[in-house]
């Protein structure tokens, strides 16, 4: 939520000498995108953000592996919630689906980060499915649980802390742009108005500072546009002492998003959670259905016809789709007609309420499908319109 927030000490002036009590001074740094002209932050290290100690090569090539575009042309489901254990909260995240504007992936966890970690040039939506934790930043700390959507920006240092008590399953969107909420729903003074969905009471931003000034060797695993590197620092990453402005990582869950509803079927729009140039993330959670007498609830057949749908089943009944299981992945392409399956209209017909949760990503560029989520396909899934 790009609100003013401050945590730690500060000067009164910024770009002035702030000391530390043994009489040197902090090391300023500003953190922002868009050169010096978007949001930005603030950050005063007890180190100098630029001293390392080894810089290394550790993987040459990390993007996703694509099958040939004619792959992505067909309506997919994936299985992805039959995906097992594997790697850690970063390098264990298997691809899905992308393009150059996006990239979806799916994580379950089974071990611990013993590094920290920047995506150095691309936001992420980390959103927890299942599992509660922490993430650790130079920014603070901040708890999550189910249906969090946790905004990271590009270039923040961090780690993830799962509770390995539990099951824990991440869904995460990872851009280039810069994530932000849609513009319609601020004001002119950047507030967000009465009939948005969310309210500024509904974000978590970050807290508890722990400004860490332990030395040794400290491994920051940096992703940037191809490659893996690693950065070693001989103090801990976390060494700053106070920060404000507005850029930083926060919290949004997605039962805070209060639905649009109306007389007759509302399209996806009314969904839209977050808003980019080139892709739109929607949620879809429990809510009441359309109360014209003669009112359809389940969505209408349309054509995406610049656009494809990705949606993501979290939980609850899908009113308008059989033999999709939670942690499912569907993909259906711009141009090609898609809709409620045999029977699901007739049998939505007086039906006052859904429980389905779900997160869609539509795309306004053709997607691609990984080779990692090829192996859970569903083959029969384009011809699950058919009736009998």
């Amino acid at each position: 939520m790009p609100i003013y927030h401050r945590l730690g000490e500060l000067p009164p002036k910024r770009h002035t000498q702030f000391r530390k009590a043994d009489g040197t001074l902090y090391h300023e740094q500003l953190f922002g995108v868009r050169g010096f002209s978007g949001p930005h932050s603030l950050l005063y290290h007890h180190v100098p953000p630029t001293e390392i100690s080894k810089v290394e090569v550790l993987s040459e090539d990390v993007n996703p592996k694509y099958l040939p575009h004619s792959a992505g042309m067909r309506h997919r489901h994936f299985r992805l919630g039959e995906m097992k254990p594997s790697g850690d909260p970063i390098l264990g995240r298997k691809a899905s689906v992308g393009n150059d504007d996006v990239v979806i992936y799916i994580c379950v966890p089974e071990k611990p980060m013993d590094y920290f970690f920047s995506n150095g040039n691309r936001d992420e939506i980390i959103f927890v499915h299942e599992g509660t934790g922490e993430l650790h930043s130079q920014f603070g700390q901040l708890k999550y649980r189910p249906g969090d959507y946790i905004v990271i920006p590009k270039g923040t240092i961090y780690q993830l802390h799962p509770d390995f008590s539990k099951p824990t399953r991440y869904l995460i969107i990872e851009t280039p742009d810069n994530i932000s909420l849609p513009k319609h729903y601020f004001n002119e003074v950047g507030q967000l108005l009465e009939h948005s969905p969310f309210c500024a009471r509904d974000f978590r931003l970050p807290e508890k500072l722990e400004t860490r000034s332990e030395r040794g060797d400290f491994l920051v695993k940096v992703k940037t546009w191809h490659a893996l590197m690693g950065y070693h620092w001989a103090h801990h990453p976390f060494d700053v002492a106070g920060w404000d402005g507005y850029l930083y990582p926060w919290i949004f869950n997605i039962e805070d998003f209060e639905p649009v509803t109306g007389r007759i079927h509302q399209p996806p729009p009314v969904h839209v959670t977050f808003a980019l140039q080139n892709f739109v993330v929607c949620s879809f959670v429990p809510r009441m259905f359309d109360y014209h007498p003669q009112a359809i609830a389940v969505p209408y057949n349309h054509s995406n016809l610049q656009s494809d749908e990705v949606l993501y089943y979290v939980n609850g009944d899908f009113m308008s789709r059989r033999g999709i299981n939670k942690g499912s992945i569907t993909l259906h392409p711009g141009g090609i007609p898609h809709g409620p399956q045999p029977g699901a209209v007739e049998a939505s017909l007086g039906a006052t309420k859904t429980d389905e949760m779900a997160v869609m990503v539509d795309t306004f560029r053709p997607l691609k499908v990984a080779v990692d989520a090829d192996k859970f396909d569903d083959a029969n899934y384009p011809f699950s319109w058919m009736t009998k």
